[in-house]
């Protein structure tokens, strides 16, 4: 917040950049000062928007963020952090109040991409509007003034309390709206062909593809829904009593025609801009917690024991499952993993933070491990000790398809009945949802400010081609 003391080098911040003096006067006095008691909501809300509309002003006529000078580019961090400063008080003042409002008073489950922009509607300056993060996609992401922070900044604050962040968890569990459209056909034919995903059901078990086969089967905005929905529809289909999951085959050189589990997120979209920020989030809080807690229910019930509709899943690993990849591993009931695979989490390469396996990775390898992995680039080859931590067993070159057959046969010739009953008990004592809900309050704003650091571009530049390889390709 500017303070007296703070607002004559605050002004002289930008009128130094060739801001009108008069201007940067009225906006630096005009800080919206949020009631003690948090009671005039009328009053604040649109104190915020006229503060936000004006320093919005001020930044779009400094030059676009590759043109400008070193006093333009502190110009237009100091507008920024100002405004989130702004966002942030009235966010801690109102959230609960926030939240209510736009789920009709918890009665609606909002999926976090309809909130944040329904809370652009609704509270005009509190976070970016469609049309603003649209304009900021067709940029490389080094030339981004990152709206989207804001995003994170207010999806942290709505995951930071208890009762709103459940909510808005229960909400990521419910069945996406692809997966509702497509049931009944699935339920009948016993197959699906989604945008990044394909589903096909063989006696009691759904198998699903990942395919994104120009990019090593990465993970980006296009197959984002498709993969969840293809999640719902196995966990969903009642003739379903196991899920596989497997990456389709390739068309890379090096491993044409062979199946490859994940490459991780798409590095090329990302370099080149075209990975959402909310792509973090929807993907941990849809198709991931939905590997792991299953499909929630009708009724948000924050006071009772988790109650879900699942099914144990089963892992093919090929090749390697590399970043996000590996991050599916560690929600998955059994993982095969071909002979000469490998895992690995290069967080530190990428700049970003590797999902939930923060949480989940030290309990499969310990704290030192897990550190040596996400900190410090190590990779887990599936046939040392360490790797034999994140998969059950090694499977020969070639015997895959044999092995997914034995797996399926071991969990569905016992009986399933008990299996959601286990995989409850054990979360109960993992990872129980609000620990995830906490976590992911961090998450969401700590991966807001990686996702527009720039450091994530240099990563990027020192240890991946990035700018030998175009975004089409």
């Amino acid at each position: 917040m500017l303070d007296r003391d703070a607002q004559p080098a605050a002004e002289a911040v930008l009128t130094a950049a060739g801001l009108p003096a008069a201007d940067t006067a009225r906006w630096t006095a005009a800080v919206p000062l949020v009631s003690a008691t948090g009671e005039l909501l009328g009053r604040d809300r649109t104190d915020l928007y006229q503060y936000a509309e004006a320093g919005a002003a001020l930044l779009a006529r400094l030059p676009a963020k590759p043109r400008r000078t070193p006093t333009e580019a502190a110009a237009a961090e100091q507008i920024k952090e100002a405004l989130r400063d702004a966002r942030l008080r009235f966010l801690r003042a109102y959230r609960a109040t926030v939240y209510a409002e736009l789920t009709i008073d918890y009665r609606e489950a909002v999926r976090v991409d309809t909130l944040v922009y329904r809370a652009a509607e609704r509270f005009p300056g509190l976070t970016p509007t469609r049309a603003t993060v649209l304009a900021e996609r067709q940029q490389p992401q080094r030339d981004k003034d990152g709206a989207e922070i804001d995003q994170g900044l207010f999806l942290s604050q709505m995951l930071a309390q208890p009762r709103a962040g459940l909510h808005l968890c229960w909400s990521m569990l419910r069945p996406h709206p692809d997966a509702l459209a497509g049931l009944d056909k699935f339920q009948r034919t016993g197959t699906a062909d989604l945008p990044g995903a394909t589903v096909r059901r063989v006696g009691r078990a759904g198998y699903v593809e990942m395919r994104n086969p120009r990019y090593l089967n990465a993970e980006d905005d296009a197959t984002l829904d498709g993969l969840e929905a293809a999640i719902d529809l196995v966990t969903l289909d009642p003739a379903c009593d196991v899920g596989v999951l497997r990456g389709a085959c390739v068309e890379h050189p090096r491993y044409r025609d062979r199946h490859v589990f994940s490459a991780g997120i798409n590095l090329t979209h990302l370099y080149h801009g075209q990975i959402s920020y909310l792509f973090y989030i929807t993907r941990d809080m849809g198709l991931v917690n939905k590997l792991y807690r299953g499909v929630s229910g009708p009724e948000f019930l924050p006071d009772e024991p988790e109650w879900t509709t699942e099914v144990p899943w089963i892992a093919a690993v090929e090749a390697f499952a590399i970043g996000g990849g590996c991050q599916l591993l560690l929600v998955m009931d059994h993982v095969l993993a071909e002979a000469g695979a490998f895992f690995n989490l290069p967080a530190r390469k990428e700049g970003i933070i590797p999902g939930v396996a923060n949480l989940r990775l030290p309990r499969f390898v310990g704290d030192r491990l897990a550190r040596q992995g996400i900190l410090f680039e190590r990779q887990f080859p599936a046939d040392s000790p360490a790797g034999r931590l994140l998969c059950d067993r090694v499977v020969p070159a070639g015997e895959m398809d044999t092995a997914i057959r034995e797996a399926v046969a071991t969990v569905t010739g016992s009986g399933v009945v008990s299996a959601a009953s286990n995989r409850r008990a054990l979360r109960v004592a993992q990872e129980p949802l609000d620990l995830f809900r906490s976590y992911m309050a961090t998450y969401a704003r700590e991966q807001a400010y990686c996702h527009f650091s720039p450091a994530l571009i240099a990563n990027l530049e020192t240890h991946w081609t990035a700018r030998q390889r175009p975004s089409t390709s």
